[in-house]
């Protein structure tokens, strides 16, 4: 991964964890826990799809939508 590829990743992930936590009412590590334990995680480190490419905002209300468990 090239370095503007790594940095623009480390960005989208910020985003969402940001996202999570206003939408769930989350503190930002609680934000994090849930982030790194969904499968959509795996996808953007992956670049599975160009998922990476989406917003953060839609790419957070994926991660509500598909993977509520993640937040019992």
């Amino acid at each position: 991964m090239t370095d503007v590829s790594s940095i623009y990743k480390e960005r989208l992930e910020e985003d969402i964890i940001s996202k999570l936590a206003a939408k769930k009412g989350l503190g930002l590590s609680d934000a994090m826990d849930v982030y790194y334990r969904s499968r959509l995680a795996q996808q953007v480190d992956s670049g599975e799809l160009g998922i990476q490419y989406l917003s953060a905002d839609y790419l957070a209300e994926d991660i509500i939508e598909n993977e509520p468990e993640l937040f019992q």
